[in-house]
């Protein structure tokens, strides 16, 4: 907090001064001594936001500060900027593709793209023209959409609501008016059977510090899955997904792939049967061409050569890399730099991929980008793992969820059941997506019983809408 001041040359009193103001005012007092790295990802923005705030600016301007946080964070920060704008008097600017909270918070809106101003108008104006968002590869709010994909069914709804509570009492009043039609069936994966391939039993662990990790975790998990796993931040996914790839051991139980204990593995041997996709692509891309990135681990395992080029060619054409296999992966986009980790990782023919965050740091396009690049490597077969925060992405790609909390797992099912049990997702600081809520306020259902998920699914109970009194 005090560096900006110091390298101001402001007065040793007046520093003093202000630190202890600017971290009460972002809700950090008591943690003055603390090293920023002993923080939470949502205390280091708000960390962030105090050292700009000891500039005593009128202006703050904050750019996708949430992008990086689990829910905790992102409710932290944007708490901590509206009370900086409503009490101290702030003006905020901020950039963020978080369409929920932007409709919560915002005053208004100015929508950007390809380098125009499109529009200005309040969160209610912006966000209830779907088509002008969709056209500019934007998410409106899943309320938003709910309601208009209602009223393009035939609903009477006059105005799209952008926000849930106003979108609830929309609700109200359509059950009001008209019949809602419930789905007789909705797609349920099924189980999948035979042996599983990655199996944990009893796993316990506890880092060097005495931090007690995770708890008497079991779980299955089978051929051909694709399995979501979610939890607050510290609830003990990473530790988890570690053992998985032997890069922790056991304090205690097991972990097997493919009926091997990894005690017994190499991490390099693992590699054959596990590839993981991390956050930020570019911490797994170190060579000088996409071809060589595709190519290291097979030379490096001594793969024959003729082998190597087969698979190489082989992957760098299911990820679209051919045209640029002699560029420096670091020159091509984002987007194009994850699929170069992901065709490096299908190179080795791993059975199981996991996916660690994929979706944080993109915007809405790029996010669906990497989801159904996930979705064609299951319809290949393979076993999916997705780590992810973004609970509202999922229904679309996920068949069964594991829900994390205290290095424990507090919920195992199907994605259509997991979603809707929201007191265990709130206990983990997670919020359900803003179209599970709404299906939880129809009329006639009771605990989620018929596992709603997505704007379009609420949406048609109110696609044949018929006015009560009336004959179909």
């Amino acid at each position: 907090v005090a560096f900006a001041l110091e390298n101001l040359c402001m007065p040793r009193d007046e520093i003093l001064e202000r630190i202890p103001r600017v971290l009460e005012a972002v809700r950090l007092e008591g943690t003055e001594k603390k090293h920023p790295h002993e923080l939470s990802g949502g205390q280091k923005q708000r960390l962030a936001i105090a050292a700009a705030l000891a500039m005593t600016p009128k202006l703050l301007v904050l750019d996708e500060p949430t992008s990086q946080l689990d829910p905790v964070g992102t409710d932290e920060v944007f708490a901590t900027v509206r009370e900086l704008n409503k009490v101290l008097g702030v003006t905020i600017v901020m950039a963020s593709h978080a369409a929920e909270e932007m409709a919560e918070y915002a005053d208004r809106l100015a929508l950007l793209s390809h380098g125009e101003l499109v529009t200005t108008g309040s969160p209610q104006e912006i966000y209830s023209q779907i088509d002008l968002l969709q056209g500019h590869h934007l998410r409106p709010p899943q309320v938003a959409s709910t309601f208009y994909m209602a009223r393009e069914g035939g609903a009477p709804v006059d105005t799209v609501p952008v926000q849930l509570e106003p979108g609830l009492t929309q609700l109200d009043i359509l059950q009001n008016q008209c019949q809602v039609v419930l789905p007789e069936v909705l797609p349920v994966a099924g189980t999948k059977g035979g042996d599983p391939l990655l199996s944990v039993k009893d796993l316990e662990h506890t880092y060097p510090d005495g931090t007690d990790a995770l708890h008497g975790i079991s779980l299955d998990i089978r051929t051909g899955e694709y399995v979501l796993i979610i939890g607050q931040n510290g609830a003990g996914k990473t530790t988890l997904v570690k053992h998985f790839l032997k890069l922790l051991e056991p304090t205690k139980g097991s972990v097997t792939v493919a009926g091997t204990d990894t005690r017994d593995l190499m991490v390099s041997g693992l590699a054959r049967e596990i590839g993981y996709v991390a956050q930020n692509p570019d911490n797994q891309i170190f060579n000088a061409s996409v071809e060589d990135e595709i190519k290291f681990a097979l030379v490096n395992l001594d793969y024959p050569e003729e082998e190597v080029e087969a698979r190489t060619t082989e992957s760098l054409e299911s990820m679209g890399l051919l045209d640029v296999r002699e560029q420096h992966p670091l020159s091509l986009p984002k987007g194009d730099r994850a699929r170069i980790v992901i065709a490096a990782i299908l190179a080795m023919k791993p059975d199981i991929i996991i996916f660690d965050e994929p979706t944080t740091g993109q915007d809405y396009q790029g996010a669906k980008y990497i989801l159904e690049v996930s979705r064609q490597l299951h319809e290949m077969g393979k076993t999916v793992i997705v780590i992810t925060h973004h609970l509202y992405l999922m229904p679309d790609y996920a068949e069964r969820v594991i829900v994390m909390g205290k290095g424990t797992v507090l919920l195992d099912a199907p994605i259509r059941k997991a979603y809707h049990e929201t007191e265990i997702l709130r206990s983990t600081f997670l919020s359900p997506p803003q179209a599970v809520l709404l299906a939880q306020h129809l009329k006639g259902v009771q605990n989620g019983d018929y596992g709603l998920l997505t704007p379009r699914e609420v949406a048609d109970c109110f696609t044949e809408c018929v006015e009560k009194g009336s004959v179909a």
